[in-house]
């Protein structure tokens, strides 16, 4: 029996040899598969030299502390190696933000809150289980109380415009209510009420003295290690040129104060079709507009030219 065994174990090592043999001289060349030169040819994984000093809205991370400086480096290599995901947040902010930034700064609100965007949603139009929708993540009773129309014909929550403004006005809230930036940013997350209710029972007034939960104890960190990251592109290893971001379409809006018995047949007049109103406005959504009540809402329409 013995023997047997170890004339198989030859004969199979012979049969992996070949194939290994086979692979090698079937396999093409670096030459034939990289035609061009890639961007970048580095695959290895290197530690972060974390900054001496980073912020949210102006407010210090005390990353002289221990615990504050390693959630800090958790946050900033978990987002620097996911480079697909990096890589996408760069392309869509290029699209987005020039939206975001003007609406931010007409309310007040710090620059640095439209990372809170980007970390909330990835800058797409996501679902959450509990019921959030839209870049900004609005739950359907915070869009109502704040004038927004949430039903199943149309959701404002979807409109980034309208949106934007809403979460503004939740952020000046907190910011009053909470005391800073760092705190309101977090009660994005964790709620006015549940972060106000924490800093009492803790006795303490600053979000990095606070002990949270997983997702509110890494809400603000995750945000600044965005805004770090998407601030320095070559310093994280991420490399593209500006040709390979995504562009805004410029669009102009047409109002309507009537309902609307078929887009597929609305979308025509314009030279589109139903597929591009849609991805223009999201938040319309059903192929028709009831508007009973002869609300005036405004259609945003890609200028001529960008799809052809």
């Amino acid at each position: 029996m013995q023997i047997i065994k170890n004339i198989l174990s030859i004969i199979g090592l012979i049969s992996v040899s070949g194939l290994f043999i086979f692979a090698v001289q079937e396999a093409p060349s670096d030459d034939e598969v990289n035609k061009e030169k890639p961007l970048v040819n580095d695959y290895k994984v290197y530690a972060l030299e974390i900054p001496d000093e980073l912020d949210f809205a102006g407010e210090d991370l005390p990353l002289e502390n221990p615990d504050i400086y390693e959630r800090m480096d958790r946050e900033l290599l978990v987002n620097t190696y996911w480079q697909s995901n990096g890589l996408l947040m760069f392309k869509r902010a290029q699209k987005y933000f020039p939206i975001i930034e003007p609406i931010l700064a007409k309310n007040g609100i710090p620059d640095d809150f439209k990372y809170l965007a980007v970390i909330e949603s990835g800058l797409t139009n996501a679902v959450s289980p509990a019921g959030a929708r839209g870049v900004w993540q609005i739950m359907p009773a915070t869009g109502r109380e704040n004038g927004l129309e949430v039903n199943k014909n149309v959701d404002e929550r979807y409109n980034l415009e309208l949106a934007t403004e809403v979460a503004c006005k939740y952020l000046i809230a907190a910011k009053k209510r909470l005391g800073s930036w760092t705190l309101a940013a977090a009660a994005y997350n964790g709620g006015n009420a549940g972060i106000a209710r924490r800093l009492k029972a803790q006795n303490v007034n600053d979000y990095y003295d606070l002990l949270l939960g997983e997702e509110t104890g890494r809400y603000v960190f995750r945000i600044v290690a965005l805004k770090e990251i998407l601030s320095n592109a070559s310093k994280y290893g991420f490399n593209f040129r500006s040709e390979d971001l995504y562009k805004p379409i410029p669009t102009f809006k047409v109002e309507v104060d009537t309902a609307v018995t078929n887009f597929a047949n609305f979308s025509e007049k314009f030279g589109i079709n139903y597929k591009i109103l849609k991805i223009h406005n999201p938040w319309l959504r059903e192929a028709h507009l009831n508007n009973k009540s002869r609300k005036l809402y405004k259609i945003a329409i890609p200028e001529e030219g960008y799809y052809k």
